[in-house]
């Protein structure tokens, strides 16, 4: 990455860039130096290790350590303002960070990649893909692994922040049949599967994505004859059509359902807007939820305003719900709100208790 049109930077900029430089060094040590033991006790071999600490410096960095190798890679994504765009400045302030990171980290500067972040609407990032070399290995989370893709698209394959979700599942799901809705690379799935789970089915819209999912059982399943147990079963389908249309009703003791903010694939009857259509959503899960069973509901739409009384019961049932965020985000994203989640149990009630919305 080199400044463009033969500009250059202002002394005065190179030198607040120098600035902000030692103060990224300075956060990035003391919370490499936190998180490092937290990370081994813990088994956890991807996670962050700066999110936009400094608001100066809008940039999150992941740490992710190749199963195979060891090698550690450095992923960077940055939040672009759009009066940036493609600047000389931009270039060079950005050529500043991954230096700053790759000495303060003692990773090899071919190790770390940046992305480029900027607000848009329409279909969820990280479908898209980015052309150029590939660079994809398996990570760890407590002993199951998982690919990840830092090069090829905006997101890696993993979304870090649902680590303590995906442990909750698994520690869960031994016995139980569970549904993955909007499964993306099938984390949730790998972690419920390694839990014990009797039966795992996980729905997405990507051909793409459900074949990286079946990449990731693979890997496991080669490993660990418990996977090899397991009913796993994806379905390449809208989650709506899915959930509303299937022939043979069937029914799961877990759902997770963790849908894009907003997407307008071409391949759907309607767009998808969680904050309108998080109800309906919710809903629908529960009309597929065993009575006993739990629908875990997850979002990072700012917009949502979620009040339990929207969602109804279906007959014969009512339902308990509880915001659980605190509960979903852990150490490395601790002080943040990556998203918000919500457990909403449902249970058998006779005729005479009546049914509805619990709080």
């Amino acid at each position: 990455m080199t400044a463009e049109h033969g500009q250059t930077p202002s002394s005065d900029f190179r030198q607040k860039t120098a600035g902000q430089a030692v103060f990224f060094a300075n956060r990035l040590k003391k919370r490499a130096k936190h998180l490092r033991k937290w990370a081994q006790r813990n088994g956890i071999y991807a996670y962050r290790i700066y999110g936009r600490d400094i608001p100066e410096i809008p940039l999150d960095a992941d740490l992710y350590e190749d199963t195979d190798t060891g090698a550690r890679f450095l992923h960077l994504a940055f939040y672009r303002r759009k009066e940036e765009t493609g600047s000389a400045e931009e270039t060079f302030w950005l050529e500043q960070m991954c230096k700053t990171a790759a000495e303060t980290l003692a990773i090899p500067p071919g190790q770390i990649l940046l992305k480029i972040r900027e607000r848009q609407r329409g279909v969820s990032a990280q479908y898209e893909k980015i052309p150029g070399r590939g660079i994809s290995f398996f990570v760890r989370e407590a002993g199951a692994q998982m690919k990840v893709n830092l090069s090829n698209y905006v997101d890696t394959g993993l979304f870090l922040d649902h680590r303590p979700l995906r442990m909750r599942i698994r520690k869960e799901a031994a016995g139980k049949s569970f549904l993955n809705l909007f499964c993306y690379t099938g984390g949730f799935s790998i972690q419920a599967a390694a839990g014990g789970a009797a039966a795992v089915t996980s729905v997405d819209l990507s051909k793409t994505y459900l074949a990286w999912a079946q990449e990731n059982w693979q890997r496991n399943a080669a490993q660990s004859a418990a996977f090899r147990s397991v009913r796993w079963e994806l379905v390449c389908s809208d989650v709506s059509e899915f959930l509303y249309r299937r022939q043979k009703p069937r029914r799961w003791d877990i759902i997770l359902c963790d849908p894009p903010t907003f997407s307008n694939s071409k391949r759907t009857a309607k767009d998808l807007d969680v904050p309108r259509d998080w109800a309906e959503l919710c809903a629908a899960c529960l009309s597929r939820l065993n009575p006993g069973g739990v629908l875990y509901f997850s979002s990072n739409a700012r917009r949502l305003a979620f009040d339990p009384a929207e969602i109804p019961a279906p007959p014969g049932t009512e339902i308990r719900c509880r915001d659980i965020t605190a509960e979903t985000v852990d150490e490395d994203f601790k002080g943040k709100r990556p998203h918000r989640c919500w457990e909403i149990r449902l249970t058998a009630v006779s005729p005479a208790a009546g049914n509805g919305p619990g709080t």
